[in-house]
């Protein structure tokens, strides 16, 4: 029987700095190859036998987690968060990463983290770029209205973006240099390309047969749109993941921090552990959906009358949180669920 090696990889932009080890510790052979797919081929056609391999998450980990991951018995990826702590030492550098890794990964103690398949990770991506294009036309909308305040020129607000009211207005104001005049034409241009981009993409992603029936479903709850339906399921993935409604309330940063020590216990501020994309997009959520939804509507109100607005709608993001949960995984419509409840 062959021996099994454990290969520990740290990941750069252009280079990989890798450790092998067999499962008694000793060091095999370690080193670093570039991070391309032909010289990865070759590596790979070099390791000594069958292998596990574990690499920290980083915004390079997804291609060469997909490269490797069919040439090895076992593949995983490493918290960053806390891989920092269990691995922090006064010596640091790639070739040292990488064999912390790969011993971390030998006695079983790698802090491991979540990895979505690939065809949901392109999906995210393309989501994520269209939360990227909404950010950039609301710095567009913010600059036009500073545009105007700067030369003192009169205007609606509310009514600014509107195609027609902004044609008149441009029109009608005086004493306005023509260069401003030019600057909020091209604004106005960019923002009408913003809108149809991010549309086209939120389009697409409705439509996606990978995932169109689970939107569908969380569609159901009375408060949750497109984008919040959207958010929860490419950026929780599989929702066998969470053990508890509590672990997704954890994951989507709707819970303060704890710190225990000696039988006291003392609540920080929300974690900074969190999925930023989800929490974002469910505390805006949480501001209109009781609007929408009686329930929520009920424990806003409740939360607000002790008097904190803030705990109020955290409230409402985390009552969220438990109703897509539980669509989720009933694969139910949120109204056939509550009648069979």
């Amino acid at each position: 029987m062959s021996a099994i090696y454990y290969i520990g990889l740290d990941i750069h932009k252009k280079t990989i700095a890798y450790c092998i080890k067999r499962i008694d510790g000793l060091l095999v052979r370690q080193g670093t190859v570039a991070a391309e797919r032909k010289a990865l081929n070759h590596w790979l056609s070099e390791l000594p036998g069958p292998w596990h391999g574990a690499m920290e998450a980083t915004m390079f980990t997804g291609w060469i987690y997909d490269f490797l991951k069919p040439h090895a018995i076992e593949l995983k990826v490493a918290h960053p968060a806390m891989l920092k702590a269990i691995t922090t030492a006064k010596k640091k550098n790639d070739q040292a990463d990488a064999e912390k890794i790969a011993d971390l990964l030998r006695v079983n103690l790698l802090p491991e983290c979540h990895m979505m398949p690939e065809e949901l990770r392109e999906l995210r991506r393309v989501l994520r770029y269209r939360n990227m294009v909404v950010r950039t036309a609301v710095k567009m909308k913010n600059k036009m209205s500073g545009l105007l305040m700067e030369v003192g020129a009169q205007y609606n607000k509310r009514r600014l973006h509107g195609k027609r009211y902004f044609s008149n207005l441009l029109e009608r104001i005086e004493d306005v240099p023509d260069s401003v005049k030019s600057l909020l034409k091209m604004s106005r241009s960019g923002l009408e390309m913003f809108d149809g981009v991010q549309k086209k993409l939120t389009g697409a992603l409705l439509k996606n047969k990978t995932i169109k029936a689970r939107v569908e479903r969380l569609m159901t709850i009375p408060g949750v749109g497109q984008i919040a339906a959207l958010t929860w399921v490419l950026e929780t993935g599989e929702v066998s993941r969470f053990s508890s409604s509590r672990n997704a309330i954890s994951y989507c940063g709707l819970c303060s921090a704890q710190k225990e020590s000696a039988g006291k216990e003392q609540r920080g501020p929300i974690s900074k552990q969190r999925n930023k994309h989800l929490q974002t997009v469910l505390i805006e959520a949480a501001k209109i959906a009781p609007l929408w939804n009686e329930q929520l509507k009920a424990l806003h109100e409740k939360e607000l009358a002790r008097g904190n607005r803030n705990r109020a709608t955290l409230a409402v993001a985390r009552k969220l949180v438990e109703f897509m949960l539980a669509v989720d995984r009933r694969e139910t419509g949120f109204e056939t669920m509550k009648l069979a409840a």
